[in-house]
């Protein structure tokens, strides 16, 4: 039974566990690794792969809360931004999303934005500065009263959906891995999807994440999202920089040359800001010999690539 006032996911059709699938790949079998992919991109076709998994339990949160009005954060080419928009329009929400970058609003919208806007998200674009601060209890306060929303009915999801519901939503990840693989990759954005899928892996089991920014700062992010979500460190971990190409939403020729590759072999489409980094990266892991003879790799498929315009 949904509880009274919560929104009845299930009507929804996720398709849970997400499929894993073998994956035949030179480049991998040559030093005796397996290769699976953890499809997560297929557990729905709107709220797809971690998007799913850290929604989901935000979602119950603001329905159970009496709150139905969902307002987050993203840039310009957010996946986040994207899946809270499918979900206020499935579900019944409504939605706002603060976008990084005032200058944006006197562009065109991208197609990301354009199909937030046509689920019927809307956009409030605020200068960098203040987006940096979007953490800060006056700034929120400051942005929904711009919104003209009342605090006591609007639920604040954070950037990329990381906290610690999110964390608790992606441990289900881990668990339907456990035994299936000895490293489970998967790529960084917040670090809710890593924080959660480390606690849900089983013993000798280690999730191996790959930011897709640089910085440097998801370690400390991560453990505090595990203190937040499970009191304290959790599962085996570690992160590997080196895959960033440059940044967020960048996908030079050399990303872009691999991953089309990549769908020539394996014959799916790789979104190229997350999950083109993450093979990226396992594969150069696997040339480079860091995984023994006879170690099982899952790679989580966590996204699509992004819509045409609607």
């Amino acid at each position: 039974m949904t509880p009274p006032g919560s929104p009845d996911l299930a009507a929804l059709r996720p398709r849970l566990p997400s499929p894993l699938h073998p994956a035949e790949d030179e480049r991998f079998t040559r030093r005796g690794v397996r290769l699976l992919l953890k499809r997560d991109d297929l557990i729905h076709p709107e709220l797809a792969g971690n998007k799913w998994r850290k929604l989901a339990p935000n979602l119950r949160a603001a329905a159970d809360s009496g709150r139905r009005t969902l307002v987050t954060f993203g840039g310009a080419y957010s996946n986040h931004l994207r899946a809270t928009a499918a979900a206020g329009r499935l579900l019944g929400f409504a939605t706002v999303g603060v976008v990084r970058g005032e200058e944006l609003a006197d562009r065109p919208l991208n197609p990301s934005l354009a199909r937030c806007a046509a689920d019927g998200m809307r956009l409030l674009f605020v200068e960098r500065a203040e987006y940096r601060r979007k953490a800060e209890p006056a700034v929120v306060a400051a942005l929904l009263a711009r919104a003209g929303l009342d605090p006591g009915h609007a639920y604040v999801v954070p950037e990329g959906g990381s906290n610690a519901l999110a964390a608790r939503g992606c441990a289900e990840l881990g668990r339907e891995l456990r035994g299936a693989a000895d490293a489970v990759a998967v790529a960084c954005g917040t670090g809710g999807t890593l924080a959660g899928l480390a606690a849900g892996l089983g013993a000798g089991q280690t999730a191996l994440g790959f930011p897709v920014l640089r910085g440097g700062f998801l370690d400390g992010e991560i453990r505090g999202l595990q203190r937040a979500a499970f009191t304290g460190p959790a599962g085996d971990w570690r992160l590997d920089d080196r895959f960033h190409f440059g940044g967020f939403a960048r996908t030079p020729p050399e990303l872009d040359a691999f991953a089309r590759d990549f769908e020539d072999r394996h014959g799916f489409a790789v979104e190229r800001l997350y999950v083109a980094k993450m093979l990226y990266g396992v594969t150069t892991l696997a040339a480079e010999g860091a995984f023994p003879p006879g170690t099982a790799v899952a790679a989580v498929i966590t996204g699509s690539p992004e819509p045409s315009a609607p």
